[in-house]
């Protein structure tokens, strides 16, 4: 969405003409992935950080505007609703020591946007869901005022009305009402990118999907919504139904949610993924581009729709640096500090990477259902999940605790890293990150809930969520990883 867009309303012929460009656009793509720089194998890593922000009784303040407007850098960009901002990483190569080197983009970055935040009277947080959001903070007013949201949330709420309802099972069960596109930006991330070439695209994306349930489950911080105790990533469950519009009338089927898991294994590369979402998904922003000859291979209308559609693993055209492909890893939360984020990166990296080789026969074994319901359960249940896998011995499927499935292949994402160049000094701590973590069975999700439980027992909710926050501030800023918060 980061596309300049300069109008909210669209004529039909708008439709029109937009649809007959992703057509062409496609054709243009399949051509592109076939040209030598896209199979070229110069592995890279990115990112994007979003961010809370808070007043100093950690609810949210809406002042993202200002504190763009002190910071002044470059990479920082408003999010969609005016509690939030996002930093967008410089790309590194993956040789040598990128995780140092994205470590210390975001310590710069953090404290000097947290000196900024305290001059207006607020803090920044990385965190999947803040837990004092209320249904107050998901009104239309809180909406960041750029046209490209007015845009996106007139091309939704368009087709589905101003509101959208939320339900969210747990032990505290949750229901409230947000309106327009505000629900759907009080998710946090922290989305890693991996370059790949075109060849490998296929093989590294199905070994990301397969193992994207095995990373959430260790990663987990947002288990809290308004006080309410739901999945140990309750992000999961929110952001899915604030995008879903579908017609619950339609009397024989229905249109794929726009925000999923993916309605299958790829079977050959990345190109089908952009042509499936061409065939499935309306267009919601049909803006046309004036052509720019000096850089034949930019499609901007393709880029443009297929950012409107949001799977937890995503293909990404980039006609930039000659052209490349990625794939950007969405289902990770933001925080709990930077070292636990950058284990985070680790992990699904080396995953896609190391687990390449064998996905193929997981795939052939394991049903691309049962990969969709393993993620639903991690996000759940976190580190007591339970998942679907194909049987050690003899034929058939089991059902295997994800700690198991995590130690077990832990080694393949480790050799994945070094299969990239990857510096073993670099990558050691993301190791020993990972592993504490494992055995304290302590995330950011589980520590959240200990925290709130013990506020809670001689608190209010709201003052609970409070307090809990306040000690969740304090720990992030030392910078400990969140297996030592006591």
């Amino acid at each position: 969405m980061g596309e300049t867009v300069y109008k909210e309303e669209f004529t039909p012929q708008d439709y029109r003409d937009f649809g007959q460009r992703l057509q062409r656009q496609l054709e243009q793509l399949r051509e592109f992935l076939q040209q030598p720089q896209f199979q070229l194998h110069q592995p890279s890593f990115g990112a994007e950080l979003e961010i809370y922000l808070v007043d100093d009784n950690y609810n949210p303040a809406a002042v993202n505007e200002e504190l763009l407007r002190r910071s002044g850098h470059p990479q920082l960009t408003p999010e969609l609703n005016r509690y939030n901002l996002e930093f967008n990483l410089s790309p590194v190569p993956a040789a040598g020591a990128p995780f140092a080197a994205m470590g210390r983009e975001l310590h710069g970055f953090l404290e000097q946007l947290q000196g900024h935040a305290r001059a207006i009277g607020c803090n920044i947080i990385s965190i999947g869901i803040l837990p004092t959001l209320q249904q107050a903070h998901l009104t239309q007013s809180y909406m960041t005022d750029r046209p490209r949201y007015h845009a996106l949330n007139r091309g939704l709420c368009g087709i589905r009305g101003q509101g959208v309802d939320i339900k969210i099972n747990g032990p505290d069960a949750l229901a409230l009402h947000g309106e327009g596109l505000t629900v759907e930006g009080a998710n946090t991330s922290f989305q890693v990118h991996l370059r790949v070439p075109a060849q490998d695209f296929a093989l590294n994306y199905n070994a990301a999907q397969l193992s994207t349930p095995l990373v959430l489950a260790l990663a987990a911080n947002s288990p809290l919504i308004a006080g309410h105790r739901l999945w140990q990533e309750s992000r999961i469950a929110l952001f899915k139904q604030s995008i879903d519009f579908r017609d619950r009338k339609h009397p024989d089927w229905r249109q794929p949610a726009r925000v999923s898991f993916g309605q299958g294994w790829v079977r050959s590369g990345a190109w089908e993924l952009f042509a499936e979402n061409v065939a499935l998904y309306q267009p919601l922003i049909p803006i046309l581009f004036e052509a720019t000859p000096e850089q034949p291979l930019q499609l901007p209308e393709l880029c443009l729709h297929h950012g409107t559609v949001w799977p937890w693993n995503r293909a990404v055209y980039d006609h930039e640096a000659g052209g490349h492909l990625r794939i950007e890893f969405r289902a990770l939360p933001a925080g709990p500090t930077i070292v636990d984020m950058l284990a985070n990166a680790a992990l699904c990296i080396g995953w896609a990477v190391g687990l390449a080789e064998r996905v193929e026969d997981t795939m052939a074994r394991l049903p691309f259902k049962f990969a969709e319901y393993n993620f639903y359960r991690a996000a759940q249940y976190g580190l007591d999940a339970r998942l679907i896998w194909p049987a050690r011995l003899g034929g058939g499927l089991e059902e295997r605790p994800v700690t198991e499935l995590i130690e077990e292949f832990l080694p393949e994402a480790e050799a994945g890293l070094a299969g990239l160049g990857v510096d073993a000094s670099d990558s050691a701590p993301c190791w020993q990150i990972i592993r504490a973590r494992l055995d304290s069975r302590r995330t950011g999700a589980s520590w959240q809930l200990q925290r709130f439980a013990h506020y809670r027992a001689a608190n209010p909710v709201e003052v609970a969520c409070s307090l809990m926050l306040a000690d969740y501030v304090a720990q992030m800023m030392q910078g400990e990883p969140v297996a030592s918060w006591c």
